[in-house]
């Protein structure tokens, strides 16, 4: 559901789905965001590349604030201690624009996108009751 977005972006970013919900999550479907960073508000539009149910799902960036933005999610059956749980991975492949001088900008965002996918990691495991990475 596009609409936990929200719930699992840090507050500060000023996060809201501009598209109409509910948004039917499939492959070829576009979801467009608002959002602000460091004060700077922008738009944001991704289109779901690749949808596999339960295993993952890919989005891309087709409008936004980098030059590259692909986003693979993965999901895999674990067990921990005779309980079975999911494992969520996120594997983000992006890249600056304004090469080379947008470049310069590189660890700032770094550590800006590492601050918000451990927010994300935390705000999932409160929602889902679960404490355990």
């Amino acid at each position: 559901d596009a609409g936990n977005l929200a719930r699992i972006t840090p507050p500060e970013l000023n996060f809201r789905i501009v598209t109409p919900q509910p948004i039917d999550i499939r492959e070829g479907a576009l979801i467009e965001y608002r959002l602000g960073l460091f004060g700077i508000p922008f738009s944001w539009r991704t289109e779901i590349v690749r949808w596999e149910p339960p295993h993952a799902f890919v989005d891309r960036q087709l409008d936004g604030p980098y030059a590259l933005w692909h986003h693979t999610h993965t999901f895999v059956e674990t067990e921990q201690n005779g309980q079975a749980g999911t494992q969520m991975d996120d594997r983000v492949l992006w890249q600056l624009p304004l090469a080379p001088v947008g470049e310069l900008a590189y660890p700032l965002v770094r550590l800006q996108l590492a601050r918000i996918f451990g927010y994300r990691q935390r705000a999932i495991q409160e929602i889902l009751g679960n404490g355990t990475a």
